[in-house]
C-alpha cells in the first residue's frame, strides 16, 4: 500500500475545501430558510454547530466508502490499517480528529484581540506544521490518521 505524496494530499484537501463550499452554502441557506433567520450574526453560534454536524455526516459516509469525491480525483482512499475499508464508528473518529488541523490554532487566538488577517496567518501557519509533521511519521500519514487507526493510499487507477 503506497502513501500518496504529501503534495498530492495537500491538493486533494484544497479540492476538497472547494467542494464543501457548495455544501456550506446549501446547508447555510437550508438552516437560515428553516430558522427564519434575518441577519447573519443571528443563530450564528447554531448555524456553526449545524454545519458541525453536515460535514461530520459528508465525511464519514464518505469515508466509509472509501473515498470522497476529491479523493476520487486524486485516486486516494482511506483505510484501516490492514487495507481494510473502514467503518462508520472509525470515520467518525477520524473525522473528529481532523479537526487538530484547525482547533490548536483557533484557541490560541481566540483569547486575543487579532485582526482577521493575523488569525488567518496563525492558522495557515498551524496547518503547514501539522501537514509538515506528517513528514516525521514513518509512513508518511497525518497525524490524525495515526491516532484514528487509519491510513490514506493511492488506489490504482483502472484502465478503461
Amino acid at each position: 500500500m503506497e502513501t500518496p505524496s504529501l503534495a498530492r494530499r495537500m491538493a486533494c484537501w484544497l479540492y476538497e475545501g472547494m467542494l464543501m463550499f457548495g455544501v456550506v452554502f446549501i446547508a447555510g441557506y437550508l438552516f437560515g430558510t428553516l430558522s427564519q433567520t434575518r441577519n447573519a450574526m443571528d443563530n450564528r453560534h447554531a448555524l456553526q454547530a449545524f454545519l458541525f454536524v453536515v460535514f461530520g455526516i459528508y465525511f464519514v459516509w464518505f469515508w466509509s466508502q472509501g473515498q470522497t469525491l476529491a479523493m476520487k480525483t486524486w485516486n486516494i482512499q482511506v483505510v484501516d490499517r490492514a487495507g481494510q475499508p473502514i467503518t462508520q464508528a472509525r470515520a467518525l473518529l477520524r473525522y473528529v480528529l481532523c479537526w487538530l488541523w484547525f482547533l490548536p490554532a483557533l484557541a490560541g487566538v481566540a483569547p486575543f484581540k487579532l485582526t482577521g488577517s493575523e488569525s488567518v496567518v496563525i492558522v495557515i501557519s498551524w496547518v503547514v506544521i501539522w501537514a509538515i509533521f506528517s513528514r516525521l511519521q514513518p509512513q508518511q500519514q497525518f497525524w490524525h490518521d495515526v491516532l484514528a487507526g487509519t491510513r490514506l493510499v493511492s488506489k490504482p487507477r483502472l484502465n478503461r
